[in-house]
């Protein structure tokens, strides 16, 4: 029965649903965390009688035809890219940027991946780097003997020294923006990296035109809503429900005909 098959699609899709669903959930606490949704496409149509044939000699033709579809298949899992809220952290050099843009952080392999998480800190040697220790390109180092920073708006790390009236400038933070943000590709670590499908990074300073601003002490925080993943995963447990019956009541049709006599 085409039936049964066709509900166990669905039973897989909406597995899947609620596989994404729940990684939302696990993830409402994590900095910078874009939250995902589940998409999905219909799968082949057997056609009984082919819309538009010829349904006499006389050249009349079926208005509708008669097609059996073959289930459903998930066809991605979107990242929506929308605006957390920001929260503030009293650390100096936490920085949450309000609008477009990722920060640069260079990996040990040498290769740039792209980040939200601005939850920032100082290595050994005075460079500013993630929380995992890796460096915020294009790199910009904080001397010892300064007594406060500064990240402006525009990216602009700005150092008081002893002995000195005015603020150094030591370095501004670039962003990078793409055509296409959902084509980044996660690898753990709020990490995102360029693909094929993002297209190049295109570089730019916080502030100029189409490039969001930095915001220090603070950090942008995940942008799930539990409310709306809460409903969304009562909507992916009954449809899973739903289409569990339609095996069960698929299988006590086969059955039936199993008892002909």
């Amino acid at each position: 029965m085409r039936a049964l098959w066709t509900a166990g699609t669905g039973m897989m899709a909406q597995q899947t649903n609620v596989e994404v669903i729940s990684n939302n959930i696990a993830n409402m606490s994590t900095t910078g965390f874009k939250r995902r949704r589940a998409e999905f496409q219909d799968l082949m149509y057997q056609n009984m009688r082919r819309v538009g044939s010829q349904s006499s000699d006389t050249g009349s033709t079926l208005p509708s035809g008669a097609q059996v579809g073959l289930g459903v298949r998930a066809a991605g899992v979107y990242r929506i890219h929308e605006q957390g809220s920001l929260q503030q952290t009293e650390n100096k050099f936490d920085v949450a940027i309000r609008g477009n843009g990722f920060l640069q952080v260079q990996l040990p392999s040498g290769e740039t991946a792209y980040t939200r998480d601005g939850t920032l800190g100082l290595s050994p040697e005075g460079v500013i780097v993630t929380a995992e220790g890796f460096p915020v390109l294009p790199g910009v180092t904080v001397p010892p003997n300064a007594r406060d920073v500064t990240i402006n708006g525009n990216g602009e790390v700005l150092v008081k020294l002893d002995g000195q009236t005015a603020p150094q400038n030591v370095g501004q933070f670039q962003l990078a923006i793409f055509a296409n943000e959902g084509g980044l590709e996660a690898v753990g670590d709020n990490l995102l990296m360029a693909s094929n499908s993002s297209g190049a990074a295109q570089q730019g300073a916080p502030g100029s035109p189409g490039y969001g601003n930095l915001m220090q002490g603070f950090i942008e925080t995940s942008n799930v809503n539990v409310v709306q993943e809460i409903t969304s995963l009562i909507t992916a447990q009954r449809a899973y429900e739903m289409n569990s019956k339609v095996i069960t009541a698929s299988d006590e049709m086969l059955s039936t005909v199993a008892r002909l006599r």
